[in-house]
């Protein structure tokens, strides 16, 4: 399955669990100030888990345009080194607002993986809080994980939110697939795992981590305080470039289907008048300056697209460190001249058809 029919997969998938599908919204969060940028498929719901707002809807799906560069939640330096990291992202999410909770939640999720997309499912593990019994009884009997690869993790990585400074925040269980021992490595460089019995949670590249299920109960205050929400709600997150690299075989989300053009044209923008084909293996240095650039462009694609531009302060800021460092791993690539403009309409050509804004944008 290519990008896009895993996307549209995810969507068919939840409409026909009676789920609204709603389109993505931009880049910058409407009426939010404590947010830079959209991190989350939730942000543009976070009104109606604490219904302030009565939502139009208890059960909603979206592909979500999601930005994180800056502040709770960037993975900026890791970018383009690891095999995993983006600044833009697509998140994949279903959404509940005092409708259903954690037994349909699991449950669906191991539907889509397991009978849609056909993963195998003894490569699967899952994660819960570490005093999550009903989350753990729906892994294993209800959906026959066995209990050696249910993993209790604390709130470091099993309880999340709230996006931004407040919000709706909760215990979560995550999934994650085991890509096999030769996987197991740490950092840009790849040292090997130091634990032989390393399961999720480890910080090596074995298990990776790509849907999180979120089982939002607590509304928390900008001073950390919390309260139960009115109505429990739902509130996943799964990234479409990370299971577009599971489903494609792919050792990195920068080989798939969804990168490679991208990845091709910096390239070739660097051989100049001297075109030549890709080494492979690539040097460990020019590698990670494709994938930076190929990565920061596309965020400065959707970001100047919804309305952001580079500047000294706040989002605009963050814009300008992104330009900043594309412009330097460009340098290690030998592109001293301006060349990323010349990427911008191929990423536009790209996703055009599911993200229109960049068409109707694009001067």
């Amino acid at each position: 399955m290519n990008t896009s029919q895993i996307r549209q997969a995810f969507l068919d998938f939840f409409r026909r669990k009676d789920h609204a599908v709603e389109r993505s919204s931009p880049l910058i969060p409407a009426d939010d100030p404590t947010l830079l940028f959209t991190t989350a498929g939730m942000v543009q719901f976070k009104p109606y888990y604490a219904w302030t707002i009565t939502p139009p809807y208890l059960r909603v799906a979206t592909a979500q345009k999601c930005l994180r560069a800056g502040g709770k939640g960037s993975d900026l330096e890791n970018v383009g080194r690891t095999s995993r990291h983006h600044t833009f992202f697509e998140m994949l999410g279903n959404f509940a607002f005092g409708d259903y909770f954690k037994q349909e939640a699991i449950r669906w999720a191991w539907e889509f993986l397991t009978e849609v997309i056909k993963l195998p499912s003894e490569k699967l593990w899952a994660s819960i809080y570490l005093d999550d019994e009903e989350s753990f009884e729906i892994w294993n009997r209800e959906v026959g994980i066995p209990a050696d690869r249910i993993v209790r993790l604390g709130k470091k990585d099993n309880f999340w939110g709230p996006a931004g400074d407040s919000g709706a925040c909760g215990p979560c269980s995550e999934i994650y697939i085991d890509l096999g021992r030769s996987r197991a490595t740490v950092g840009w460089d790849a040292a090997p795992c130091a634990n032989p019995d390393c399961k999720p949670g480890c910080d090596c590249d074995r298990y990776l981590e790509f849907w999180n299920l979120v089982f939002n109960q607590f509304h928390q205050e900008p001073d950390g305080t919390q309260k139960p929400l009115p109505k429990t709600g739902i509130d996943t997150g799964m990234g479409l470039e990370r299971l577009a690299m599971i489903v494609q075989g792919a050792t990195s989300v920068y080989e798939t289907d969804i990168f490679k053009p991208l990845v091709k044209a910096i390239w070739e923008a660097a051989c100049g008048d001297t075109p030549r084909p890709m080494p492979a293996p690539m040097p460990r240095p020019t590698e990670v300056a494709l994938n930076v650039v190929a990565d920061h462009v596309r965020a400065l694609t959707f970001a100047v697209a919804d309305g952001a531009v580079p500047s000294n302060e706040g989002r605009g800021y963050v814009l300008r460190r992104i330009l900043r460092r594309a412009v330097r791993f460009a340098k290690g690539l030998g592109l001293e001249n301006p060349f990323m403009f010349r990427l911008v309409p191929g990423v536009v050509t790209q996703f055009q058809g599911v993200y229109p804004e960049l068409q109707e944008r694009r001067e």
